[in-house]
């Protein structure tokens, strides 16, 4: 699919940034229910010289905390901050480097796995010479239970755990100081195995178990318990009895990290698509959860879907966890599970006021467990704003390529799209 310029006009007053995407043809998608479209969609995919183009051409310094989101990014989004613009490109392409290293290959032996070891893997998936060095896989494992003819299916049906991403820890010198710390980064894919759809199906909330529902507020409601979406939380946490869980894997490489760098300024960026960016949020509540000592927590998430309810949210931002949610108003992944609840609302009102839902049902869908909060600060984009995507559907809105196109292209909204936002 070759892209078709739209009749959607580029705003030209806004000055050319260096960087350009690319199209090609995409790739057939060959088998849906393994498959990302954003890995196997290239046509905005980055080669590593117009990386290394974005790491030197800003400087963060002693302002690092800004642009990870001390203020909430307050005065950064709208117009978008060039800066803070190149930031999030960046941690779109260690998101890009999970897709890229994951063998979505049904028929091969290697399916669900990483393809390359790690210390490699940032350089062979093609997202340049970043100076951070991987230091830990991280598997997620389903536990959702299985019928009885799973037996007889192909073995990639019932693949229970699977590569989900890595942990990254920045260590070129010369990287930390343009920075303004060390970051670490933890990255993950989207769906792309059977099981793992079959836990996105499980859409209704419940609460998150007692080592990750710590109460640090007396008086917050009791019954108002901290609840995510029950597939998500159950990539989290499930484990095999030779697979630790995620959320094993993840404190047991953070409790290193704080044990080995707890002195120097230190960052942890979590960042993900799609189902990834469900498992960044719950990552992120357990890290400021399980660590007292922890350093500042940001997620940086592209497309994903609502994860909990108001006291998740109420918990998250108390904790100081700062989410940065980037959205494509074409995206329906976004939209769901369930209801949402006004964002003006907070976790120890009584009162909810459900979007869309009239009154005499607010009560009903209170008691319910489809009751969903969106979380963080937003950065609104749309497809159609972009001259240059053509055949705009659903499942290309919620592409990570074209998220990261549409970050590269928005202004502002009175200018959605930049005229130097080309695609060649």
């Amino acid at each position: 699919m070759k892209l078709s310029i739209g009749v959607v006009k580029p705003c030209s007053s806004y000055k050319h940034l260096v960087f350009a995407t690319t199209s090609t043809t995409t790739p057939s998608v060959k088998q849906i229910y393994t498959t990302s479209l954003a890995a196997k969609n290239p046509k905005f995919s980055w080669s590593s010289v117009e990386y290394d183009s974005l790491t030197q051409s800003v400087k963060l310094g002693k302002n690092w905390m800004e642009y990870q989101g001390s203020n909430n990014w307050e005065g950064l989004l709208d117009p978008l901050d060039d800066n803070l613009r190149t930031e999030i490109l960046r941690y779109g392409q260690f998101v890009e480097a999970a897709y890229r290293s994951f063998d979505f290959d049904p028929s091969s032996p290697t399916f669900a796995t990483c393809k390359y070891p790690r210390n490699s893997l940032l350089t062979r998936s093609g997202i340049g010479e970043t100076g951070y060095k991987m230091t830990k896989n991280l598997r997620a494992t389903a536990g959702v239970q299985l019928p009885s003819w799973v037996d007889r299916a192909p073995s990639w049906v019932s693949t229970r755990s699977s590569w989900i991403g890595y942990v990254a820890v920045c260590q070129d010198k010369e990287e930390i100081a343009r920075l303004g710390r060390r970051d670490v980064v933890i990255a993950f894919r989207g769906t792309a195995t059977c099981l793992e759809w079959l836990e996105n199906l499980r859409a209704n909330l419940t609460s998150l178990p007692d080592d990750l529902a710590r109460d640090r507020d007396n008086h917050v409601n009791k019954k108002c318990r901290p609840m995510v979406e029950s597939g998500f939380l159950s990539l989290y946490t499930s484990r095999t009895d030779t697979c630790h869980s995620l959320q094993e894997m993840v404190r047991e490489e953070i409790s290193r990290i704080v044990e080995m760098y707890g002195d120097e300024p230190l960052s942890f960026t979590i960042t993900g698509h799609s189902l990834g960016a469900a498992l960044a949020k719950i990552t992120a509540y357990d890290i400021n959860s399980s660590f007292s000592n922890a350093p500042m927590v940001t997620v940086i998430s592209f497309g994903g879907p609502r994860v909990g309810n108001r006291s998740f949210r109420y918990q998250l931002e108390r904790s100081g966890t700062k989410i940065l949610r980037i959205v494509n108003s074409d995206d329906l992944i976004t939209k769901v599970p369930g209801f949402v609840i006004d964002n003006s609302e907070v976790a120890n009102k009584q009162a909810v006021n459900v979007a869309g839902i009239p009154s005499w049902l607010q009560k009903r869908v209170e008691d319910t467990h489809w009751l969903y909060a969106d979380v963080g600060k937003e950065l609104r984009l749309c497809s159609r704003d972009s001259p240059y995507l053509g055949n705009v559907n659903v499942a290309t809105c919620h592409e990570l390529s074209t998220y990261l196109h549409l970050v590269h292209g928005f202004v502002s909204s009175k200018c959605p799209f930049r005229a130097s936002a080309r695609s060649v």
